[in-house]
């Protein structure tokens, strides 16, 4: 399967750099190796999601780089989200949903007739918004993935103490595996969630607002969870706090929705996508200034 044409940046001619309350001085330091064509683990070319006859995004072209976070930022309602579950077919599981274009991972069309969603879900983990630990064991919870998908491991008792060491959250619960997930606190769960997911071994790790539902402290953590897991992984985040996409993310997406001529429809696109330090300081279109100065969304 051959990929799509190299995605280029969205936006007109550079504007004057904008004064916010945002800034990246002092982030948590960004990848060594960021460049201007980053090497792409996943490329978005030309991807439109439909729920029946509505389209919710169009035509999103994007790289997502290896060992980076890329964070999707943009008011309510812009597709954020809805370009996130595109990227592991999660959108397979709302009836009616129809994706167009090319979302490609390592070359190959995730949605293409041979390639199996299971494992497409596998090698693509997710993080949700909330919390979502089953109703077992903290070391069940752990061991539920590679167990339901056969993956060969030599022991398991070791692959839990990784993914959850992987997780930050190993010296927090090591004394009470055995114990339900559920007594943990909102932080601990997820990174309980996180920790679940790098159990099956997966090289891009989405995440969907995974700190919204968490207070101050344990969102720092889970931030500097992110940076370390980056390391060995490929994150997408999504995120309303452009506070946390400017501390966290190496490049950022912004979205923005449009109306539908005729109809109250409105259609998410991407408007531009750059480093981090671009979009927050120099953005090239006067609409990313405008969200990101609080003129709108």
């Amino acid at each position: 399967m051959h990929s799509g044409p190299s995605p280029e940046v969205a936006g007109g001619a550079p504007v004057a750099p904008i004064s916010t309350n945002i800034s990246v001085e002092g982030s948590h330091e960004r990848a060594e190796h960021l460049v201007d064509s980053p090497h792409a683990v996943m490329t978005c070319t030309d991807v439109s999601v439909y729920y029946g006859k509505f389209r919710a995004v169009n035509e999103c072209t994007m790289p997502i780089a290896r060992h980076e976070i890329t964070a999707l930022i943009g008011p309510s309602g812009c597709g954020k989200s809805t370009i996130l579950r595109a990227l592991n077919r999660m959108n397979d599981l709302i009836p009616g949903t129809r994706v167009t274009g090319q979302v490609a991972f390592h070359e190959i069309d995730i949605y293409g007739k041979d390639v199996d969603p299971i494992e497409v879900r596998r090698r693509i983990g997710m993080v949700f918004q909330k919390p979502n630990p089953f109703p077992k064991s903290i070391y069940d919870n752990i061991a539920y993935g590679p167990r339901v998908t056969g993956m060969k491991v030599a022991s398991m008792d070791d692959l839990v103490e990784e993914s959850l060491r992987g997780a930050a959250l190993w010296d927090e619960v090591k004394d009470k595996l055995k114990q339900s997930a559920y007594g943990l606190s909102g932080g601990q769960q997820q990174r309980l969630c996180i920790a679940r997911t790098i159990a099956v071994r997966p090289e891009v790790i989405l995440m969907d607002e995974p700190c919204s539902a968490l207070d101050p402290i344990a969102t720092s953590r889970i931030e500097d969870l992110m940076v370390e897991l980056r390391k060995q992984y490929t994150i997408v985040i999504v995120t309303h706090n452009m506070q946390q996409a400017a501390r966290v993310a190496d490049r950022t997406a912004f979205f923005t929705a449009e109306a539908a001529e005729g109809s109250g429809d409105r259609t998410g696109h991407l408007v531009e996508f750059d480093k981090t330090v671009k979009i927050f300081g120099n953005p090239a279109d006067k609409r990313t200034e405008d969200y990101i100065s609080g003129r709108f969304g």
